[in-house]
């Protein structure tokens, strides 16, 4: 089974900037998105909220949060998808899952990576 490994999480203060990423251990095919996903579970219903993604035609989507402070990007010769954050704010704490999805929407979910803004 293909594992996702991310990376880059970790304790910023509030206006700093992480880099996250994200390689699977092998080769997926059939790839509709790679994203990034998150999870507060201080937030009320605890729900895993998309972030960012995008999809194979080059399409990104982010959430409106992020819009303006956040970019995702891929290495399509690596099938390597990065989460660049800027300005980071406290809200914005919580755990980061990858996420791959094939086109019969099948995922694939990293272990989660903390990223912590605090002063």
């Amino acid at each position: 089974q293909v594992q996702l490994e991310e990376s880059g999480g970790g304790l910023v203060q509030p206006g700093g900037s992480l880099r996250l990423s994200c390689v699977p251990s092998g080769t997926i095919f059939s790839i509709y998105s790679m994203g990034w996903y998150r999870q507060n579970p201080g937030n009320p219903g605890n729900q895993r909220a998309l972030v960012a993604r995008i999809i194979i035609n080059g399409e990104s989507q982010y959430a409106d949060s992020v819009k303006g402070r956040f970019t995702i990007s891929r290495d399509s010769t690596k099938n390597t998808v990065y989460l660049q954050m800027n300005n980071l704010k406290p809200e914005d704490t919580a755990v980061y899952y990858c996420n791959f999805r094939k086109w019969n929407d099948y995922d694939y979910w990293g272990q989660g990576t903390q990223v912590t803004v605090s002063s």
